[in-house]
């Protein structure tokens, strides 16, 4: 496969997973398309995450990927931690609406770096992993499919 073919293969799965129309059903932006701070706090138990953890979760494993694949040092997301960040039960539609766009930044920031790469560089394992950077990118896809399937159900659940 030619490098510009395998990589807009990996582009357009990553878009399909997370914004763009696809065959699969909702994608990860459009699970949280017109939740609002309140309904995006909602858990459905204590120690279970809301859909606002999952979403600010997501991004960070964006930023994760494209670093793996750049080679970027640690350090650089915007909230502190790793993994999961804590969010309030009780929250503002503000703070909400800037996890909403850091989602959307680290999407564009990890389909950038995709869109840098080679063929070539799609069989190489980045910094000692055990994954091609191919797997890793197709990884990142079924992760947005993953947390947009439980943001759904979480949805439905909610009162």
């Amino acid at each position: 496969m030619p490098s510009d073919t395998a990589v807009a293969l990996l582009l357009d799965l990553l878009d399909e997973a997370f914004d763009r129309k696809a065959w699969h059903g909702t994608n990860l932006r459009g699970s949280v398309r017109r939740l609002d701070a309140r309904s995006a706090a909602w858990r459905p138990g204590p120690d279970r995450h809301s859909a606002w953890e999952l979403t600010v979760h997501a991004a960070y494993w964006k930023y994760a990927v494209r670093r793996q694949l750049t080679g970027e040092k640690r350090g650089s997301f915007p909230e502190t931690g790793s993994n999961w960040f804590e969010r309030p039960d009780q929250a503002d539609e503000a703070a909400w609406r800037r996890d909403l766009a850091l989602l959307v930044d680290q999407h564009q920031k990890l389909r950038a770096a995709v869109a840098r790469l080679r063929a070539s560089d799609l069989r190489r394992k980045p910094g000692g992993s055990r994954y091609t950077v191919g797997a890793i990118i197709r990884g990142a896809a079924s992760h947005d499919l993953y947390h947009a399937g439980q943001i759904q159900l979480l949805k439905r659940l909610a009162p």
